[in-house]
C-alpha cells in the first residue's frame, strides 16, 4: 500500500520487462501541478482516476471534469475483474481493496448534478470578452461597461443584467464617450448578438445566483477523506469556449479567494483541467499570459493544476514549464505534428539510460506511461516505463438512479437548486427608465396645455394671417438627416389632397414648393 505522504501510481519494469519499484507522486509536491497525455485510448482517464482516489485517501479534495461520462464509477466501488486482478499482481498492489468515493456531481446545466453558476461581475470583462471572442474595440466597451456599474452600483448578477447595461450605455454614448471612450452602437449591437449567441449555448444557466462558494469544493468527510467534486461535461463539451472559460475562471476564483500557504504537507485542493487545449485554441496572448500567472502563483496557495490532454503541444511551453508530475500514455507519429509532439514529450523527461524515451512513447500499451514525478529538494525524478495500478473504484459510468441516489444525500442538497433572482441591474435601470418618463409627463402636460415650448407637438402652418416670427423667436431649421418627409411637409400634404378646386391644389402646391426650397 502507498505510504501516508505518497499516492502509488504503479510500477515501473526494468527492460527486461521485469518488476522494478513502486512508482509514487509525493504529497508534499502536489501542488507543483503535473500533466496528462496521450492518444485517445491508451488510459488517460484511468490514470486521472487513480490520482484522484489517492489525493482523497490522503484527505485532500478533488475537482475533475468527467468529459464521457465514465469517470463517474469513482463514486461507486469498484468490482472484482480478471484484468484488474491480474495488474494488481502485476504491480504487486497487496491488498488491492475495492474502495467507493465520497463524490459531489456538479452540472452546468443542473441535470445531472448541482447547477454551477457565477455572477457576470465574477466573470469579469477579461474572460467574458474571450467567451464570446470579441474584438479589441467591442472589449473596451466591455470593460467601460463594467467601470459604469462599479461607479453607479449597478449590480451584474446575470444576463440580462449586462444586456441592460450595454442597452443604457448606447442610449448615452456621447455623455459616456466624453469620459471613456467612444461607444459605438455597432460594437454594443455586436456583443448583444454575442450575448444572445452565449445564451443559446446555456450561458443563461451558469450565469446568475446563487454563485458557486469556493468553500464547497473544498469539504472532507468524517473519516477525513477529501471529497471529489465531478463536473458533467459531456453536454458541456457542446459549447467547448464555455467550458474552458468556466474551469479558468475558477482557478482564478481559487487564486484569489484562497489564503497563501506556502509550502504544505499535501495540497489544499487538486485541480484536473481535462481537454486542456480547448484552453489555449486561438487564446490570445493576454489570456494565456493569464494561465501561466495564475498556475506559477496558486501553487502557493496549496492548489495543485493537472493538466489532461491528448498532444503536450496542447499546453504553451510557459505554462509547460510550471508542470513537475507528467504522465505520458503512448502518443502515436504518423504526421510531422505528431512526431514533433513525440519529441517534446521525449525531450521534457530526464533521460533513462535505459531506453530510448521518443521510441518508447510509441510502443506504450494501454495502461503504461512514462512517468516522472518530483522527488527529494524538488528534483525530477528519472524517466520510467511504467504499469499503471488499477483503480479501486468502478470502471465506467454509474446508472442514472445510482445518481440521483447520490444527489439526494449530497453535502449541498438544496443549496443550489433553486435560482435566485435578487434586485440587480436591469430591476435598477428599469427602476430608473420609470422615474425618468415619470418625471417628463408633467412637462408634457403643460406643453400640451399652452401650446408651446420645445419640440414636444406641432401645429398646421398658418397661410399668411399669422405674423411673422420676430429675430428674438426665430428658430434656424434643423439640419435634415435624411430623404424623408418631415411632420409639416406630411400635413401639407395632407391639405392638399383635401382641397377640392385645381386652383386651390396649385396655390397649396406652390406654399409647399416654397417651403423645401428655403431648406
Amino acid at each position: 500500500m502507498a505510504a501516508e505522504d505518497s499516492i502509488i501510481l504503479g510500477a515501473s519494469r526494468k527492460p527486461d520487462d521485469s518488476y522494478q519499484r513502486p512508482e509514487e507522486l509525493l504529497l508534499r509536491y502536489g501542488n507543483r501541478h503535473g500533466l496528462v497525455t496521450g492518444a485517445t485510448g491508451t488510459g488517460k482517464t484511468v490514470t486521472l482516476q487513480v490520482l484522484a482516489e489517492g489525493f482523497s485517501n490522503a484527505g485532500v479534495p478533488v475537482f475533475c471534469a468527467d468529459i464521457k461520462g465514465d469517470l463517474s464509477g469513482i463514486a461507486m466501488m469498484g468490482e472484482a475483474k480478471d484484468f484488474l486482478q491480474k495488474r494488481a499482481a502485476e504491480v504487486r498492489l497487496d491488498p488491492y481493496e475495492f474502495q467507493e468515493f465520497p463524490v459531489i456531481f456538479w452540472d452546468l446545466f443542473g441535470e445531472q448534478g448541482h447547477p454551477v453558476r457565477a455572477t457576470i461581475s465574477e466573470m469579469g470583462p477579461l474572460l467574458l470578452s474571450r467567451l464570446m471572442n470579441l474584438t479589441d474595440a467591442q472589449e473596451g466597451v466591455m470593460n467601460i461597461a463594467f467601470r459604469i456599474a462599479d461607479e453607479e452600483g449597478l449590480l451584474l448578477l446575470d444576463m440580462k443584467d449586462l444586456q441592460a447595461l450595454l442597452a443604457n450605455l448606447a442610449e448615452r454614448a456621447p455623455e459616456i464617450g466624453a469620459r471613456y471612450g467612444n461607444v459605438t452602437k455597432q460594437s454594443v449591437g455586436a456583443i448583444q448578438r454575442s450575448l444572445l449567441i452565449l445564451e443559446q449555448q446555456g450561458g443563461n444557466h451558469f450565469f446568475g445566483e446563487p454563485a458557486l462558494r469556493i468553500d464547497d469544493l473544498m469539504r472532507t468527510t468524517r473519516d477525513g477523506r477529501g471529497a471529489i467534486n465531478v463536473l458533467a461535461a459531456d453536454k458541456l463539451m457542446m459549447s467547448p469556449r464555455l467550458y474552458a472559460t468556466f474551469l479558468l475562471w475558477l482557478m482564478s476564483e481559487l487564486f484569489e479567494v484562497l489564503p497563501e500557504v506556502g509550502d504544505p504537507d499535501k495540497p489544499k485542493l487538486v485541480f484536473f483541467f481535462d481537454e486542456a487545449h480547448l484552453l489555449f485554441d486561438d487564446a490570445p496572448k493576454a489570456l494565456v499570459d493569464r494561465v501561466e500567472q495564475v498556475v506559477r502563483l496558486i501553487r502557493s496557495k496549496g492548489v495543485g493544476v493537472y493538466f489532461v490532454t491528448q498532444n503536450p503541444l496542447d499546453v504553451p511551453e510557459t505554462v509547460l514549464a510550471q508542470l513537475g508530475n507528467r504522465v505520458q500514455h503512448a502518443l502515436r507519429a504518423y504526421t510531422p505534428r505528431e512526431q514533433k509532439a513525440v519529441k517534446t514529450a521525449a525531450d521534457t523527461f530526464r533521460p533513462n539510460p535505459d531506453f530510448n524515451c521518443a521510441t518508447a512513447i510509441t510502443q506504450l500499451g494501454t495502461g503504461e506511461a512514462l512517468v516522472s514525478t518530483l522527488e527529494d529538494k524538488g528534483v525530477p525524478s528519472m524517466v520510467q516505463r511504467t504499469l499503471i495500478r488499477p483503480p479501486s473504484s468502478r470502471l465506467g459510468p454509474i446508472t442514472p438512479q445510482e445518481r440521483r441516489n447520490i444527489l439526494s444525500v449530497s453535502p449541498v442538497a438544496g443549496q443550489y437548486d433553486q435560482p435566485i433572482d435578487r434586485e440587480s441591474a436591469f430591476e435598477m435601470l428599469q427602476k430608473r427608465a420609470a422615474e425618468a418618463q415619470t418625471a417628463q409627463q408633467p412637462q408634457q402636460q403643460t406643453r400640451s396645455q399652452t401650446g408651446g415650448g420645445g419640440g414636444g407637438g406641432w401645429t398646421l402652418p398658418d397661410f399668411g394671417n399669422t405674423p411673422a416670427p420676430t429675430s428674438r423667436t426665430r428658430r434656424a431649421p434643423a439640419p435634415r438627416t435624411s430623404n424623408r418627409q418631415t411632420v409639416t411637409e406630411a400635413a401639407v400634404k395632407s391639405v392638399v389632397r383635401s382641397v377640392g378646386s385645381s386652383i386651390g391644389r396649385a396655390l397649396v402646391r406652390g406654399i409647399l414648393g416654397s417651403l423645401t426650397r428655403k431648406r
